[in-house]
């Protein structure tokens, strides 16, 4: 039996506190608050997309505020951050290696990721790839020509391309750095050379069970059915493990209004007791934990959302990367951006807010606020909202940071 009640109010806030996005943050970042949020979140997923800032980088502004986006390389670089695949590709603790090590093991079963017959194929060139890495040092796919009359595009990559991807869905090759955010590569042996997989490789079973555990702690307060998707884990030993943790009480069961039955994470108690007010007002990433698992951010947040870039212009309800607006502990609303890099300019195409959304001067004043932080941080000298909702005319169309 559940000896915890709470509200869906109070489960958003456990969820947001988990997350590190309950309270803006209370002084400026340092480089170590970067690791410390990834920490927080297990994985920062991985997207090139680059309408505003690119995804990583947007995800560690909406916990940490103002911040040069080069500590995220710098990160990279001196090895306190690894690429892998995790949710999607995501940046990594390096700690957490080990959890992973083990579909590096087993790249066939990493489906489109890793292609057996391609590396049967092309084995020779693979092996004088290698060879030229270990003589020259890091290479990037650009280094390298494609194919006399090959046409460009994600779907005809070049021969060189498609063995440095097999190559790191192997863990035979590791990325030691962003160059304009194109992946360096290099051997794993010269970035882990104390790595012995006899002696510091996990087996599946308990790697899997601790990314469920770091799953959980990421997620605060989670129903079962939420947790085997922050790794895309398949045929999760969901049931063994929170009978594990009932038991020693990392978790506890809560009864959550309109959840029902869910689970809490031990380091979350606090937040029971305290009962902390939801602050903070930011802009998030389509690719935040917070929302991208879309039916979790539909049964926690009543929040229906998908990415429409993917989609055809013509068959878009809002927009191409529109970007979720987390305020107070709730999902309040939406917004197309782009940032027009030359003119400085944060160029808002579209604003819309949630059915039911109250619209107040303090409302306006916070999304005019997080606008204004987002488009400095990114360097813009302007703001320019070409459409707003009716409710919100009071809000102005333009104005300079």
């Amino acid at each position: 039996m559940s000896s915890y009640s709470l509200s869906l109010p109070q489960a958003r806030n456990v969820h947001l506190a988990a997350q590190g996005l309950l309270q803006p943050p209370r002084r400026k970042a340092q480089f170590s608050d970067l690791v410390n949020a990834v920490r927080q979140m297990s994985l920062l997923q991985i997207d090139t997309i680059n309408v505003v800032a690119r995804s990583p980088y947007l995800v560690l502004f909406s916990r940490l505020g103002d911040y040069p986006q080069s500590w995220l390389e710098e990160a990279l670089s001196t090895g306190k951050l690894f690429e892998y695949w995790a949710h999607e590709a995501c940046f990594i603790p390096s700690e957490d290696y080990p959890l992973l090590r083990h579909r590096m093991l087993a790249p066939e079963n990493m489906g489109w990721k890793y292609n057996q017959q391609w590396v049967n194929t092309w084995q020779q060139e693979i092996t004088q790839l290698l060879a030229h890495i270990e003589k020259h040092g890091p290479v990037r796919s650009a280094d390298f020509a494609a194919p006399e009359g090959q046409k460009s595009g994600w779907w005809s990559w070049k021969p060189h391309k498609r063995h440095l991807e097999n190559l790191f869905t192997s863990g035979e090759l590791m990325v030691v750095e962003r160059r304009n955010f194109q992946r360096v590569y290099d051997l794993r042996q010269r970035v882990l050379p104390e790595w012995d997989d006899a002696v510091h490789a996990l087996s599946e079973n308990d790697a899997v069970m601790q990314m469920l555990r770091n799953s959980a702690r990421s997620l605060g307060i989670f129903r079962p059915a939420w947790l085997a998707d922050y790794y895309r884990l398949k045929r999760a030993p969901v049931k063994e493990a929170l009978g594990e943790w009932l038991s020693s009480g990392e978790v506890v069961p809560v009864e959550v209004e309109t959840l029902g039955l869910c689970y809490l994470h031990c380091s979350q108690l606090p937040i029971l007791q305290t009962d902390p007010e939801a602050t903070c007002t930011t802009l998030l990433s389509p690719f935040d934990p917070v929302v991208w698992d879309r039916k979790r951010a539909l049964e926690l947040f009543d929040f229906n959302y998908r990415l429409e870039c993917y989609t055809p212009e013509a068959k878009r309800q809002y927009g191409y990367f529109v970007l979720p607006i987390l305020h107070r502990g709730a999902l309040k609303g939406r917004l197309d951006a782009k940032m027009l890099r030359k003119e400085k300019r944060l160029l808002v195409k579209q604003l819309w807010l949630e059915a039911g959304v109250k619209i107040n001067a303090s409302l306006l004043n916070d999304l005019r606020q997080a606008i204004t932080r987002f488009a400095r941080w990114q360097g813009a000298e302007t703001v320019l909202l070409s459409h707003l909702p009716r409710e919100a005319s009071d809000m102005p169309l333009e104005w300079t940071i």
